[in-house]
């Protein structure tokens, strides 16, 4: 959608620019993206500008990171701008200073942390999953589906589709807005517990399903895959399982001209040993539910792990929650 959006804005406003150019910058975009190729082998570090697809360095971070963190009122220990200063190109790639190695390393870890304590923060992946379903239920009416390869319409989906839905009186439109309704009155689908998987467990971890939960459900318990949503939270520092630095080049100094790589012994033994968190969540929609849907998820973990290995157990006062009538 990203280079049709390119060319409809071109097109749409009468931009002059040549098909060289254009090709570039639609490159750019998609750059980091596996198995793209760029037309032009010349001066190929600027194909690590927008979307750095081999190191995860770019400005998109750089961006989002500052934003979000100001945003949400959270202190960011990243400064980009110093980055920035100590960058150089060496043989057709963006390398840095040594002695920035761990500024980098607070990149990464920063951006971990949003995912970690705003992205992915249980209340917000649960008023997520909610405008989810809302979309879904109305999509038969707002026919939202059909706009997704249409950029001139594409565009004008933002937030106000909420809006939209919340506001209408037409019929089709009831289970949607009582969904958001029920976001507004903070009545949201209830989060019954969490685990991570364990770290010798990454490496062959498949998906948890609401088909999994259902399957270890007690005999005396009637739980149906609808009632139950889980989501499985990845939390890297950009490249899954292994050490994001390692495919970074660094030079020594600026008299130097020669690049190479850094592995994090030489530099601090408080880096972590595991770059990867992997998190099981279980949600239920019905708020009667929350006693058997955590006990199935218990029932779940002792059957894949032989232990359970959520944090913390499901609080007493979520399994007495009685769904109440609004």
């Amino acid at each position: 959608m990203s280079l049709k959006m390119i060319d409809y804005i071109v097109d749409e406003h009468s931009i002059d620019i040549d098909s060289g150019t254009l090709k570039k910058v639609k490159e750019m975009i998609v750059a980091s993206e596996e198995g793209k190729s760029v037309s032009s082998k010349e001066k190929q570090f600027l194909y690590d500008i927008v979307a750095n697809g081999r190191n995860g360095i770019d400005v998109d971070k750089f961006d989002y990171i500052e934003r979000d963190t100001r945003a949400c009122g959270l202190g960011c220990n990243f400064q980009f701008q110093r980055l920035m200063e100590t960058m150089r190109v060496i043989d057709n790639e963006i390398c840095y200073r040594a002695k920035e190695y761990l500024t980098i390393h607070k990149l990464f870890s920063t951006r971990a942390d949003l995912h970690r304590t705003v992205y992915t923060h249980p209340k917000v992946k649960a008023i997520e999953l909610m405008v989810v379903d809302a979309l879904i239920k109305a999509n038969d009416y707002l026919q939202i589906d059909s706009l997704i390869n249409e950029p001139a319409q594409y565009w004008m989906l933002d937030d106000t589709i909420v809006k939209t839905i919340e506001t209408s009186t037409h019929q089709d439109l009831e289970e949607s807005r009582n969904l958001i309704r029920r976001i507004r009155r903070r009545d949201i689908y209830q989060f019954c517990n969490e685990f991570a998987v364990p770290k010798e467990n990454l490496e062959y971890f498949k998906n948890v399903t609401a088909q999994d939960i259902i399957c270890s459900q007690n005999s005396d318990a009637q739980l149906n895959e609808e009632d139950v949503i889980v989501t499985n939270v990845k939390i890297d520092l950009t490249s899954g399982r292994n050490n994001p630095l390692e495919r970074i080049s660094f030079f020594q100094d600026y008299d130097s001209f020669e690049k190479s790589h850094i592995k994090d012994d030489r530099i601090s033994h408080l880096l972590p040993a595991c770059y990867q968190d992997l998190i099981v969540r279980v949600y239920t929609r019905d708020p009667k539910l929350v006693e058997a849907v955590s006990n199935a998820f218990e029932n779940f973990q002792m059957k894949t792990y032989g232990e359970k290995t959520q944090v913390h157990a499901t609080p007493e006062k979520k399994k007495r929650l009685k769904y109440k009538e609004k």
